[in-house]
């Protein structure tokens, strides 16, 4: 758990970009919103893309721009693959309640995972195999999911995972003098020296807000005996499945599908 240096408004404001969701046209078919209570009085939103009821299901966080309908898009790609994709907002994004910090993005995506099973089922959905996935800033929130539930999933996916918060918030021109790593942030790396579980890193050779050698490191450090990492030549930060869209769904979907995650 980060101290409260990391929710200092300064860093809120480098780390966070909330915005809401319009909804000005109903769900397409097979989106369905869901609310998920983390703290009395404060709802968090996800969309849940259902694939078939026994499908392997990822549980998603998004990046610090991004909000849960922004996947309206690329869920068919999950889908279509056999894959039930769950995206979780953060507070103050989408239809949530509240404000962003960085302790309730971690505290509220373990609460997530751990409404998993009432969501699932009120959507008639079964997965055969839970994974947890996040995307740059979600990165911190599905390490955290995989620290905690530990063999209750069946992989880690980590794209454009960042490996130390402070170098991050240089590049987002927040610069704080004195805290460290493993006693403030949110000690991503560390984490991934405790998750054994099946973990799959994907990441942009070009990316220059979270380099590839933060990928890297939180593969060279992941405790798991089958992991992979996958570099995107070519790709930035925001770009992966532009560039490389083939690469991107295909390492998803065999590890996905994979008995062991890999």
């Amino acid at each position: 758990m980060p101290r409260p240096v990391l929710d200092q408004p300064e860093v809120l404001r480098g780390l966070f970009h909330p915005r809401p969701e319009y909804a000005l046209i109903p769900s397409a078919r097979g989106v369905h919103p869901v609310r998920v209570e983390v703290k009395p009085g404060i709802t968090v939103g996800a969309r849940l893309y259902a694939a078939d009821p026994e499908a392997p299901a990822i549980l998603y966080w998004h990046g610090n721009g991004e909000i849960a309908a922004d996947y309206d898009g690329i869920a068919p790609m999950y889908t279509r693959l056999g894959i039930t994709l769950l995206v979780a907002d953060y507070r103050g994004y989408g239809r949530s309640d509240g404000t962003p910090t960085c302790s309730s993005l971690l505290t509220d995506a373990v609460t997530v995972f751990e409404a998993l099973g009432p969501v699932f089922q009120d959507h008639g959905l079964a997965p055969s195999r839970i994974y947890v996935m996040g995307r740059s800033l979600g990165s911190a929130a599905a390490i955290e999911v995989a620290l905690h539930a530990g063999e209750q999933l069946a992989g880690l996916i980590v794209e454009s995972g960042f490996a130390d918060t402070f170098a991050l918030l240089g590049r987002l021109a927040v610069r704080l003098e004195g805290p460290t790593e493993d006693q403030d942030g949110f000690g991503n790396a560390t984490k991934m020296s405790r998750v054994t579980i099946p973990t799959l890193i994907i990441h942009g050779q070009d990316d220059l807000l979270i380099p590839a050698a933060d990928g890297q490191e939180l593969f060279r450090r992941s405790a798991a005996e089958h992991k992979q990492v996958v570099l995107i030549p070519g790709a930035g930060h925001n770009d992966l499945i532009l560039v490389g869209r083939d690469r991107y769904f295909q390492a998803i979907h065999r590890f996905v599908q994979a008995p062991s995650g890999g």
